[in-house]
């Protein structure tokens, strides 16, 4: 595997075209890095390959994918991992991440699907994720998802995680958001289901809001403020595995620049009220924070 490049620490942001222009020439303070999806930018030339090349010169970044469908039937695209290496070592990024589920059956679904719980999916997942790292010559990091319905469990979501990170030897991307949107739609503790999970394999965080549909069912969005008891969780987090770098979420309902820093604002107030050591992060998180 790879050097790192820029490890990243602190708060973060995903980076949208609507806003830009005004973080091109200075990043705000309030981020520590940017997230954008790879599929959006590789091959993009022109003013805004030249503008994201002039930020990543500057500020760490990290790679979250959308379509690689670590759990499908099909075969992985090898062709587009190897385009992804190119991007990724000519921006300098050391940190990939993808979604613990699939998108694609004979074509692109468009959607992120669960995948069954099972051990036979915990050996399908791990040896694709191994085939991963050997074309990107780095680690990557999978993301708990959130999801609607288990078909086929035989195994818990946490042992099912556990499994699958254990067996591949790779990274967690934890999104808090997704443990308490589980846990409200699926009936189990989301503290505890924190507690199950692997504090060595914490690469980073993502925390995000959601929609109320019903008491007991919660929408993944993306498109709203992070609400109190995400915060309070999030803490919770920092509690028991110290702090890791972790970025908010915004897809829809954008609001004003000035407004997500706000947020980002207080993942750091967060991290600095879990009073943990620089020196302790990085190594409960593999070496991807830095002081």
């Amino acid at each position: 595997m790879n050097d790192p490049y820029d490890p990243i620490t602190g708060a973060g942001l995903g980076l949208r075209r609507a806003f830009m222009g005004d973080v091109l020439d200075q990043t705000p303070p309030e981020i520590d890095f940017w997230e954008i999806a790879p599929e959006n930018w590789m091959g993009v030339g022109g003013r805004w390959g030249r503008w994201l090349a002039s930020m990543t010169e500057r500020t760490p970044f990290v790679c979250h994918g959308l379509s690689l469908s670590i759990g499908g039937p099909e075969p992985l695209d090898t062709a587009f991992l190897r385009r992804l290496k190119v991007f990724l070592d000519r921006h300098r990024i050391d940190l990939y991440s993808e979604h613990l589920s699939y998108c694609s059956d004979d074509g692109h679904l468009y959607d992120l699907l669960p995948i069954p719980f099972t051990p036979e999916a915990v050996r399908h997942v791990a040896a694709r994720v191994r085939q991963v790292q050997d074309i990107l010559e780095r680690r990557i990091a999978l993301e708990n998802v959130s999801y609607y319905a288990a078909p086929g469990q035989t195994m818990s979501e946490l042992d099912f995680i556990t499994a699958v990170l254990e067996e591949a030897d790779c990274d967690l991307l934890l999104d808090v958001n997704n443990v308490f949107v589980n846990g409200i739609n699926h009936g189990y503790d989301p503290a505890g289901f924190l507690a199950g999970l692997p504090a060595r394999r914490i690469a980073y965080g993502h925390i995000a809001g959601h929609y109320e549909e019903a008491p007991d069912l919660r929408i993944d969005t993306h498109g709203a403020d992070v609400i109190a008891p995400v915060w309070a969780l999030l803490e919770e987090a920092y509690a028991r595995f110290g702090v890791f770098p972790t970025l908010l979420e915004r897809d829809f309902n954008l609001p004003p620049l000035a407004t997500l820093t706000a947020e980002v604002r207080q993942i750091s107030a967060c991290q600095a009220r879990a009073g943990i050591p620089p020196g302790q992060v990085a190594a409960m998180t593999g070496g991807y924070a830095h002081a």
